[in-house]
């Protein structure tokens, strides 16, 4: 059979075109946070065109991508424009609305910013596509689902406060990999200096959690000795953030659903018995975790808390430190929708954070949600993502120090 009329009638049918490979144009994911699966480089007259996917790495969710496109020699000539294609948006987690993608991108030797909004592109079949036509003046250019935020961002941190923060390994992942821990003070044994416990990254592609946390430490920082004693573990899942994964109900478990007696995660048997140990050497107020919601989602910053039953008092705690956070947000930030049940359905029914914070350290447990790329029309930058951060640190911080002042005044 002659091939051309089946090549017309694909086109007519909607399919991809069958454009010629480029031999001089190559997708790299053994970059750190690397992801990317079905790649295709193309050449459409002067445009280099990469189709992609993201891979869900063993898991049954996916969202984070991440990769390289370069030329094979380190000395070739700029990539000039180039189309990236991104395929099948609605199998990622709460990507129905690919219009609010605001992936990120850098080239050689430079920054990471911003894309502009896709071209959307609709299949006769229903399916979308999303597309951003990027102009290359370098030999390679990096393409992330969001901002990466990995141990160089909390080196980077660590110098840029001043080294307020120590640094202490608590473990080791089920990886091997050292799971680090951030704190201002040990504490002392009894001690009653108010203390939060935070952390970031149990779903290891929710990026924009940790740039929020980022902005939390780095305000506490500011602070200095008025703020509360805080323990802050920012790459809670570092195998997956090292790896690639986006993390979420990653197989055997999921580490946010992984916190039960015993637990199910190695990363979470170490990060409870940190927990405990911190309780020993403060007054433990509340733990909070910071995580990012569908991929789509632009709705603002949400707060998840736990109902704990039989525990009315605790329970009743939780909101109102969400609340505190959601205030200080403001309109420009906060979602309408601020304080929601984190009672929703999952692939295990089995304790999160939250629920080991109220049901086994008997202190409230809020997470936090932060969009990847737009809240209300506002495309998101790191700065933003920080300045959200210091919001919600005013607010744990002042309400810390209600709380103890208040203590104070009973006696």
């Amino acid at each position: 059979m002659n091939p051309l009329p089946i090549f017309i009638l694909a086109i007519a049918l909607g399919a991809t075109p069958l454009l010629a490979a480029d031999p001089d144009v190559i997708v790299r994911t053994d970059i750190p946070f690397g992801n990317a699966a079905n790649v295709r480089v193309q050449k459409d007259g002067a445009v280099t065109e990469v189709r992609f996917t993201p891979d869900p790495h063993g898991g049954p969710e996916c969202l984070w991508f991440c990769f390289r496109v370069c030329r094979p020699h380190s000395n070739g000539s700029a990539l000039g424009q180039v189309r990236l294609v991104l395929e099948c948006p609605e199998t990622m987690l709460g990507g129905g609305r690919p219009a609010d993608f605001r992936p990120v991108f850098r080239p050689a030797d430079g920054d990471w910013e911003r894309t502009g909004a896709p071209d959307l592109i609709e299949l006769p079949d229903g399916r979308r596509q999303a597309a951003w036509v990027l102009n290359v003046a370098k030999a390679s250019l990096d393409f992330a689902f969001a901002f990466p935020y990995g141990r160089d961002e909390v080196d980077r941190l660590v110098k840029q406060t001043g080294r307020y923060w120590r640094v202490d390994t608590l473990g080791v992942s089920q990886g091997g990999r050292p799971l680090l821990r951030l704190s201002n003070d040990y504490g002392v044994a009894k001690g009653d200096r108010p203390g939060l416990y935070l952390m970031a990254r149990q779903h290891s592609g929710e990026v924009s959690g940790s740039w929020v946390l980022d902005g939390v430490l780095r305000r506490f920082a500011e602070l200095g000795d008025a703020a509360p004693l805080v323990w802050a573990v920012p790459l809670a899942n570092i195998d997956g953030v090292e790896q690639g994964d986006y993390g979420k109900d990653n197989f055997p478990y999921d580490l946010n659903r992984a916190w039960g007696n015993p637990p199910m995660r190695h990363e979470t048997l170490v990060l409870q018995q940190d927990m405990r140990r911190w309780s020993r050497r403060c007054r433990p107020l509340a733990g909070f975790d910071f995580h990012a919601p569908g991929a789509s989602d632009a709705d603002g910053v949400f707060a998840f808390v736990h109902n704990s039953e039989g525990l009315p008092e605790v329970t009743k705690q939780a909101p109102l430190w969400a609340g505190v956070a959601g205030e200080s947000l403001g309109s420009e930030f906060a979602s309408a929708k601020f304080v929601r049940s984190g009672d929703y359905n999952s692939r295990w029914n089995t304790p999160r954070f939250t629920g080991f914070c109220q049901e086994g350290m008997k202190i409230p447990g809020v997470s936090f949600e932060t969009p990847y790329g737009v809240i209300h029309k506002t495309v998101m930058t790191r700065e933003k993502y920080q300045e959200v951060g210091r919001r919600i640190a005013d607010a744990l911080a002042a309400r810390a120090k209600s709380m103890m002042n208040k203590k104070a005044d009973k006696k």
